[in-house]
């Protein structure tokens, strides 16, 4: 189908540690189309991990083909795959990875740089994603200056400013407190409404319910992938 933007097709991860072969992956097939909002779930050394990574072009498969959005990525160069990540994948991390002594703006226009985009676009489209995610008055702020919540907001502009295929979150609400982790995900469904593919990697089951299909590993392999029938309801947030 032509609005696939993710085609794993029996890909397969294998380390060496020591004398031992660990299979990460073991021949996974999985389609993920535009607009879809997935989260991939499994415990610790389920392959949820090493998934998120292959899907994310940070890491190559030892067997397999990866399609993404109509790119075949899984023989590309470090410097290929670089360039890819940029353009195509937000990533938005647990501990929001976010450089100290850089303002939120210049911290959200750090994609623009590497993309070779000139200082007047990206500080107009960084001052654009920083609105999206409610935070037009934190733009010169450093970090430490920032809640978590608020933090995340950053990232979450980041990840937008490139106008990514994909926003791939990596456990998003793991370092926040309840009430800011509703506020989170209430953002990420926003951004599902405005036509953002979104892939959510998490252990936490709650996290899992707001995403609209959920995607299960165990021992490198899908165990199950259905639709979620029972979607959480967000209010939507009004700022993006």
């Amino acid at each position: 189908m032509n609005n696939e933007i993710i085609s794993l097709s029996n890909i397969s991860r294998e380390y060496i540690v020591g004398n031992e072969l660990i299979y990460a992956l073991r021949d996974i097939s999985l389609k993920i189309f535009k607009n879809e909002y997935v989260a991939l779930m499994g415990p610790s050394g389920s392959g949820k991990s090493t998934l998120m990574n292959m899907l994310g072009c940070l890491d190559t498969p030892s067997a397999g083909e990866y399609i993404l959005n109509g790119l075949s990525v899984a023989n590309m160069s470090d410097n290929e795959l670089a360039e890819v990540r940029n353009k195509e994948i937000g990533f938005v991390f647990q501990t929001f990875n976010l450089l100290p002594r850089q303002s939120a703006l210049e911290n959200v226009t750090l994609p623009l740089v590497y993309a070779g985009i000139s200082k007047a676009e990206r500080q107009q489209k960084a001052e654009y994603a920083m609105e999206q995610v409610g935070l037009k008055d934190r733009m010169m702020h450093k970090p430490n200056e920032l809640s978590g919540g608020q933090r995340q907001r950053v990232a979450i502009a980041r990840a937008l400013v490139n106008d990514p295929a994909i926003i791939l979150a990596d456990e998003p609400t793991g370092n926040l407190d309840s009430k800011t982790s509703l506020e989170i995900m209430g953002l990420f469904e926003t951004i599902h409404k405005n036509g953002n593919t979104i892939i959510v990697v998490t252990h936490e089951e709650d996290i899992a319910k707001y995403a609209h299909r959920i995607v299960r590993l165990k021992d490198g392999l899908v165990e199950n992938d259905q639709s979620n029938k029972d979607i959480r309801e967000l209010k939507i947030v009004d700022s993006i």
